[in-house]
This record gives structure tokens, C-alpha cells and sequence, in this order.
């Protein structure tokens, strides 16, 4: 059993370790998305005017009257004073050609108080990579490698980190057992205190070893003081890139789940809804005092796919949590019917659950805190991915030195017994 779970930890590890090493470095920084987009890039965040602001969904009613080619899908209500307000578009269908418009660029900054126009950029964009787009190339990098679209299916790169994320899963407890103190063939009445002693250097860094010793420690040491951690990053990996493909099948095949607004439509291909960003955010607010949230309209973003608006409330800020994330209303854009919410905590079992997968993965669900602990545990992951690597490679490397010294004395043997068959001595 122990040969069996070495083999696969050692050949499931290598497979996965230069995906894993990515996804860690890009977790790491992209935890920070916001702060690091806001620090490389002052000249689209700041705004210069300090007069009165202009309500958003007015802002998002000029851009689109201004560039008739294109709809607000997403929109930010809490603009702190002095900083652009952010506008995310998505082009609409040219009649002319059944296709969307090409824009080049898929975000707005706007002067809050004048809507003049700061700046603009392409969100995603995978080359060139510039100081404007750096940050969403490493985020979509992270769960989707960047893999493109192969015989009209954009999903790969998301289905490839999912199968890497279940084989990581899976591995995390081949990997613990492996940790664990070889069972001794007399086990019979050895105490739990003995068991323990002989566990306890697992989970030490030896003071002055060699370096090949050091890299063992660090990476059997680092996965065992981080287990609970790695699994749940892992598991969450494959829930969030694999959800509607296997976790949430899988889910509701033995678990009673709510299906939400999306569940019972039909995406479309174009077309736009009767509703604006002012009037949904009209109904929104109206239909969260009925409800009694107190927590202001945080943001409204739109599927035009779905043909939904999504607002969103929270507090300025909120939206990083902590938490399970804000509570949000689902709008049909053509009637203003309310076809669903989502508030947090609430509903089955199976339904919380989901709700955790997203904040467990990114931290929030306990603020900055929690995306500090996922930043040191995506370094150590990296860390794990080198060790790992340099274990197998240090092993690999003794055991051809082995390998071509048992050649060489098993030459010298057949050559000294040629010699002395022949009646020589073995130095002529």
C-alpha cells in the first residue's frame, strides 16, 4: 500500500506541480486585485474634479447614449470621493452582421462629477500584456490558463484547472498518509505517545541538515502544517471551475437544492432588454426596503445572455466581505419582475454549502484576514510544487549514479574473470 500511494503521490505531483505553481503565484496577487489595479494605475482610478458626484446609473445612461454600440453590464454605486467611476460594457449585435461589434476595449473611468471620459481599457485581454491589464491577465490566467476557444468551446482551460484541482484533492490525503510513521510489524502494545514521537519529525524543520534534507523537511513539513488549508483551496478549485459540469449535478443527485434564476432560462444570442441601469436600480432599491435590508445598493451588473440584472447591496467596500457576500435580487430586463435573490446563509443545506465555495476559496469569507491567509498559503504551494519537484529529481539523479556503479562492477567483474580465464592477469 505505501509503494502504491509513493508512486502516485510522486508521478500525480509531477504531472500537477507547474499547473499548481501557477495557479499559486496568480492566487497569491490576485488576491489583492483591487489594491494592486488601483496602484499600478492612479491615471484611471483617480479623478481630478471634487464637485458634486453624478448619480451612476445616470453616468452609465451617457455612455450608453454616447456609444450606441454597446450596453452597461456592470456598474458600481459606492465611488469613493476623489476616485473614477468604473463602467464594464459589453458590445451589442451589429444587425448588419449577426456578430457583435469589435470595440477594443470593455471598461470605462469616468469623472464622477463631469462623466468625462478618464480612461479606457480591455479587461482580459491576453497580449500585450500592459500595466492596465496585467492584473485581469494574471486573474483569468489563474483559473483558465488562457487556453482559447477549440471547435466552439471556450470552456478548456476551466475544465483542465478542474481535473488538475480533483487530482490535487485527491492527492492531499495520499500525500498525509505518506507523512505517517511506516506501521512496524510489532505494533501490539506500543502506546499513543510512542506512535507520536516517531510522527513528531514530520512535522520539523531539521537545524543544519543538508540541503537535500532541508527541501524534504520544507515540503513534508509545509503540507502537514497547511493540510487543512490546501484541501479546502483544492476542493473549492474544483467546485468553482467544474460547477455546473460535475459539483453541482453531483450536489443536487443526493442533496435538496433551490435552483436559482438562471436555472429556468434560456441563454440568447443578442438582443437587449426594455430596462436601463436607472430603472432597475429604481426597483431594486424599492423592492430591498420592502424587504427590510438595510445595507445600500452596492452595485448592479447585467447578464445580457440570461437577460438578468443583478443587484447587488452592501456597504462601501462590503463586496470584499467578510462573509458569505452581499445579498442580491435577480430582474428580468424586460419586465422588472423580480425572478429570484440570493441571501446569504439562507435556504437547504445543500444550498449554504454552495454559497461557501467562493469565499472559502477566496478568503473573504473572513475579510482581509482571510485573504492575507490565502496569499501565504498560495506561497506555500509554490514552495510545495519546487520541493516536490527537487525531491524527485534528486532521486532521480541518485538512482541513475546507482544504476551506472552497479554497471561499472559488473564490468570490471566480467572483464576479471575474462582475464583470468584466459590465464592473464586482469592489469594486462
Amino acid at each position: 500500500m505505501r509503494a502504491l500511494s509513493t508512486l502516485l503521490h510522486r508521478w500525480v505531483g509531477l504531472f500537477i506541480a507547474a499547473f499548481l505553481f501557477v495557479a499559486a503565484v496568480t492566487g497569491t496577487i490576485i488576491a489583492w486585485d483591487g489594491e494592486i489595479d488601483r496602484l499600478l494605475n492612479p491615471h484611471l482610478f483617480r479623478a481630478s474634479d471634487t464637485g458634486p458626484a453624478i448619480p451612476p446609473e445616470e453616468l452609465a445612461r451617457r455612455v450608453e447614449a454616447a456609444h450606441p454600440q454597446v450596453r452597461v453590464t456592470y456598474l458600481p454605486m459606492h465611488v469613493p470621493p476623489g476616485q473614477a467611476q468604473p463602467v464594464f460594457v459589453t458590445p451589442k449585435v451589429d444587425p448588419a452582421t449577426g456578430r457583435r461589434h469589435e470595440l477594443g476595449w470593455n471598461q470605462l473611468f469616468l469623472d464622477p462629477a463631469t462623466g468625462a471620459e478618464i480612461g479606457r481599457r480591455e479587461w482580459g485581454r491576453i497580449w500585450p500584456v500592459t500595466r492596465e491589464t496585467v492584473v485581469s491577465f494574471l486573474y483569468k490566467l489563474h483559473y483558465s490558463l488562457h487556453i482559447p476557444e477549440m471547435w466552439g468551446i471556450d470552456h478548456w482551460g476551466d475544465w483542465l484547472m478542474g481535473g488538475i484541482a480533483i487530482l490535487w484533492a485527491l492527492d492531499c490525503f495520499v500525500g498525509f498518509y505518506l507523512t505517517l510513521p511506516p506501521k512496524p510489524r510489532r505494533s501490539r502494545g506500543r502506546s499513543l505517545g510512542v506512535r507520536w514521537r516517531r510522527w513528531a519529525p514530520a512535522w520539523k524543520i531539521k537545524a543544519g541538515a543538508s540541503a537535500y534534507r532541508l527541501n524534504f523537511d520544507i515540503h513534508r513539513a509545509f503540507s502537514l502544517w497547511t493540510w487543512g488549508l490546501l484541501f479546502i483551496l483544492a476542493f473549492t478549485s474544483f467546485t468553482l471551475n467544474l460547477h455546473r459540469e460535475i459539483f453541482y449535478p453531483l450536489l443536487t443527485s443526493f442533496a435538496e437544492t433551490t435552483p436559482s434564476a438562471y436555472d429556468s432560462r434560456t441563454p440568447r444570442n443578442g438582443g437587449d432588454g426594455a430596462l436601463d441601469m436607472a430603472a432597475v436600480a429604481a426597483l431594486a432599491r424599492a423592492e430591498a426596503e420592502r424587504r427590510g435590508w438595510e445595507a445600500p445598493l452596492g452595485a448592479i451588473s447585467y447578464s445580457t445572455a440570461y437577460g438578468l440584472y443583478n443587484p447587488r447591496f452592501y456597504e462601501a467596500g462590503g463586496d470584499h466581505g467578510p462573509g458569505l457576500g452581499p445579498p442580491r435580487l435577480y430582474i428580468d430586463d424586460m419586465t422588472g419582475v423580480v425572478v429570484g435573490d440570493y441571501v446569504p446563509g439562507t435556504g437547504t443545506a445543500a444550498d449554504r454549502f454552495v454559497q461557501l465555495q467562493f469565499p472559502l476559496h477566496s478568503g473573504r469569507i473572513l475579510g482581509v484576514p482571510g485573504r492575507i491567509i490565502v496569499s501565504v498559503t498560495g506561497i506555500v504551494i509554490a514552495a510545495l510544487s519546487v520541493t516536490g519537484a527537487v525531491i524527485w529529481y534528486r532521486k532521480r539523479s541518485a538512482r541513475g549514479t546507482a544504476a551506472r556503479r552497479r554497471s561499472k562492477r559488473a564490468a570490471h567483474r566480467t572483464g576479471s574473470g575474462s582475464a583470468l580465464a584466459s590465464g592473464r592477469s586482469p592489469a594486462e
